[in-house]
């Protein structure tokens, strides 16, 4: 067997090594003559490629330098498509410097695993994921280097110089199709490049069929209803072949002996399924410094024809024509149409230090993450968490869903950069995932939203969370004060959808949803913002008070009696903030955390309501729960945020003072800090001490690669240090010491804090590597994004929420009228 270029790195073995992991045991036929098979069903084995049903299937790589789509506009709030303005409904995104994960169809309904290139060359067969060094950009920007379009540059360069590739990527607004524009260029006689395309079509990469079919590469399911991917360029392969991953695809032939001699035409000519990959030899680059450029498309459709056709009309139409009409043109409204649209980023702009990039950037990764059937269903992330090491055999939404919290902090942050539309679209979709009697399989008391679904409302995960039933409220609240929603629109939604969401806050009830059957008692919930926990929480707390403050404005608006319900409820709450949720025997210390006499602090979260007792938390991803007063967690900074308790309040200032503690042990340490771009040290912090959703220490593994473990760590995550910005400028709005220089202060610690989490395609993480333990097969270096999710649309929101919260010198999240509990 060749062997690939020695300079091998951590990240490109183990990712080979992943190819040949277990086999699948097997999928189950179906007829799908519709498909346009290219072989008969008599057709010689010689043409069908052995080795079914292939290697496991998994996910790609979820740290993603970009992601992408076409700006769509709304027509009447919704999506459209007409022949005058066709909606594309392709996503895609970009991981490694190849293409990784792309949907069609709704916006979670993966169809590709990877697309990259195989080089072989004198003495060597490369991979391009794992033998080069790769750079993104953004191929349109405006005169200060910020990006107006989802467009991307890559160049990736052979660690030994031996080549290089260029691929320009975007989809076509006009069809259901991606374009790659390539050149592909050789700095020594006798490089050959191969085109190779992992399939997982509809969401899994157990069950497909590939084939070649004259100049073009196509797969699908053994389903009859399968989508129908097609691959065309406009050059011709050379030899082109299907076979099965890790037994009979191109690249196990390549590897074997530097030659694509074993060809196969078909996967099955049975319709039996498996996990498949295409490969495609292209001319030989035979003497150095020859180059060939090509444009590459990717056709999806219901059916083999139409995915053809849709694929040859974008080849047709040209690599400038359908860039242009990604990016705006006279007959197309683009992404720079968008941006140009929202006109408080200018502004903005000058309280970044990185001149607004990645603000715009965010502007366009928030936008891009909204599926296009269901116009303002926002997900969470375009990425499956530490998806390489995830199995794809059976499809899983990941991140690629809606939660009704992380879509509360992407709408207000739609709202802050100026655009009106995409929140108030959003606020009237929640309706489609809040529980009524008419929701399939539930029982009891009506009113709060589910944990998680798909984006058509399909549940997914059905945990109660009373700061997902406050939020809809709080986020209809601001639209109308923003003037979004008239009078008459708000009291509308009041009696449609809110009134029953706040009747919940106050009452609870009892629940019955498919495993989940119980009894809420506000403000006992049943899971935290980190879907975990049971008990009584300062940052769902905070939510459930906003909540009912803004439905008592909204409740006198419609002359509905249970305003004062509502209100006096906010108010008694707030005044058990303190009785439910912080110690006055705590085990941890600001100055010494071996003394057990402290100052009074807020727990994460606590089981019981007494926060003085040694009630233990549950055992949760791995880790055995511990006493509640040794778990800190930054969220009573919402009781800030929102208005319900003071910057200056003594309990919050201790809170703050044992978050920063970095002399506790690493399990229950919260805050670490790193090196910004001026060499200054800025602040990040993890979810809460003991939290396991992260990385094995000892062995490096992902979450939950071989089954959880105690050594698994949670990270941290970069958005927090926007939390603790806004709390920080609150502190000085209180304190009266906000002047030119504490902003500027402001800026360069927490707004460059969360610019410092980008990458190279100024997407933001999840998580974050925090350099405790083992630094994993990806070799992570302190404050690189770690593969659990990227981007994160909360991270992307919340630094937009801070910037212009920093812009208006006030806190963008607060709520006036819930801080008037307090006077």
């Amino acid at each position: 067997m060749l062997k690939p270029h020695s300079h091998r790195s951590a990240i490109s073995s183990a990712v080979t090594a992943s190819l040949f992991g277990l086999l699948l045991t097997g999928c189950s036929p179906a007829d799908t003559s519709s498909k346009g098979e290219v072989l008969p069903t008599t057709a010689p084995l010689s043409f069908v490629a052995p080795g079914a049903p292939g290697a496991e299937p998994t996910w790609a790589f979820s740290g993603k330098t970009g992601i992408g789509t076409s700006y769509e506009p709304y027509i009447n709030g919704q999506y459209q498509d007409q022949a005058t303005n066709p909606v594309s409904k392709v996503w895609f995104s970009v991981a490694q410097g190849i293409l990784t994960e792309t949907m069609f169809g709704l916006i979670h309904n993966a169809q590709l695993k990877e697309l990259q290139f195989i080089i072989s060359g004198n003495g060597f067969v490369d991979t391009e994921k794992d033998n080069t060094i790769s750079t993104i950009e953004y191929l349109d920007t405006d005169e200060q280097g910020r990006p107006l379009s989802l467009a991307y540059k890559i160049i990736n360069k052979d660690v030994e110089g031996k080549y290089q590739i260029e691929k320009h990527i975007f989809t076509d607004p006009d069809r259901n199709s991606l374009m790659m524009n390539v050149t592909f260029t050789a700095f020594e006689a006798g490089i050959t490049p191969h085109l190779y395309v992992n399939p997982h079509i509809d969401n899994s990469g157990a069950n497909d069929i590939a084939f070649v079919d004259g100049q073009a590469l196509v797969a699908h399911t053994s389903d009859a209803s399968s989508t129908v991917m097609t691959i065309k360029t406009d050059i011709d392969f050379v030899h082109a072949s299907a076979g099965f991953v890790g037994t009979s695809d191109g690249m196990i032939d390549l590897q074997d002996d530097g030659k694509f001699d074993n060809r196969y035409q078909t996967t099955s000519d049975n319709n039996q399924g498996g996990n498949v990959a295409l490969t495609a030899q292209y001319p030989t680059l035979t003497k150095a410094n020859d180059s060939l450029r090509f444009n590459l498309v990717i056709g999806f459709a219901q059916d083999k024809t139409s995915s053809l056709a849709t694929a040859q009309a974008t080849l047709d139409a040209g690599y400038d024509a359908v860039k242009q009409a990604y990016l705006g043109d006279d007959s197309h409204t683009g992404w720079k149409d968008y941006i140009a649209s929202l006109a408080p980023l200018n502004t903005m702009s000058a309280n970044t230090t990185d001149n607004g990039k990645l603000l715009y950037a965010s502007a366009l990764v928030l936008k891009a993450q909204e599926d296009k059937t269901h116009a303002g269903a926002l997900i969470a992330s375009l990425s499956n968490p530490w998806g390489d090491t995830v199995s794809a055999k059976v499809g899983s939404t990941g991140y690629k869903a809606v939660w009704p919290r992380d879509f509360y902090q992407c709408a207000m942050a739609f709202l802050a950069m100026g655009d009106t539309q995409t929140p108030k679209v959003a606020f009237e979709y929640l309706k489609k995932v809040q529980v009524n009697q008419q929701t399939p399989g539930f029982a009891g008391t009506p009113g709060w939203f589910l944990q998680k679904t798909h984006v058509n409302g399909e549940i997914e995960w059905v945990g109660v969370q009373l700061d997902q039933t406050a939020m809809p409220i709080m986020l209809g609240w601001k639209l109308w004060q923003a003037g979004v929603l008239t009078d008459a629109e708000i009291t509308t939604w009041y009696q449609d959808m809110l009134k029953s969401a706040a009747d919940f806050l106050v009452n609870g009830g009892k629940v019955k949803q498919d495993w989940n059957e119980l009894d809420i008692t506000p403000p006992n919930t049943q899971q935290e913002r980190w879907e975990e926990q049971a008990g009584y929480s300062p940052s769902t707390t905070a939510a459930i008070i906003a909540g009912l403050v803004a439905a008592s404005d909204l409740a006198k608006l419609a002359k509905d009696p249970q305003a004062t319900v509502y209100q006096e409820l906010a108010a008694k709450l707030q005044s058990l903030l303190e009785t439910n949720m912080v110690t006055t025997n705590g085990l941890l210390n600001p100055a010494d955390v071996t003394q057990d006499n402290t100052a009074p602090y807020y727990v994460r979260i606590s089981p019981n309501g007494n926060p003085n007792t040694a009630d233990k938390l549950l055992d949760n991803n791995g880790k055995p729960g511990l006493d509640q007063r040794l778990i800190l967690d930054g969220g009573f900074l919402e009781l800030v945020r929102y208005g319900v308790v003071d910057a200056q309040d003594p309990v919050i200032k201790n809170s703050v003072m044992l978050i920063d503690n970095q002399q506790l042990e690493d399990n229950l340490r919260v805050k670490y800090e790193f090196t910004a771009k001026d060499g200054s040290k800025v602040p990040g912090y993890r979810r809460y001490g003991n939290d396991g959703y992260g990385e094995d220490t000892v062995t490096g593994l992902s979450y939950a690669e071989k089954g959880n473990t105690e050594d698994q760590r949670g990270r941290v995550w970069p958005f927090f240090t926007g939390e603790r910005g806004h709390y920080e400028l609150a502190l000085a709005k209180s304190e009266g010491s906000l002047t030119p220089d504490s902003k500027k202060a402001l800026i360069n610690t927490y707004v460059q804090g969360m610019e410092t989490f980008a990458n190279q395609g100024l997407m933001l993480p999840e998580q974050a590597w925090d350099g405790v333990g083992n630094p994993t097969r990806y070799d992570y270096k302190m404050g690189d994004g770690t593969n659990s999710a990227t981007p994160l649309a909360w991270t992307h929101a919340e630094y937009v929420k801070l910037v212009r919260s920093i812009t208006d010198e006030q806190v963008w999240d607060f709520y006036p009228v819930v801080k008037r509990l307090n006077q």
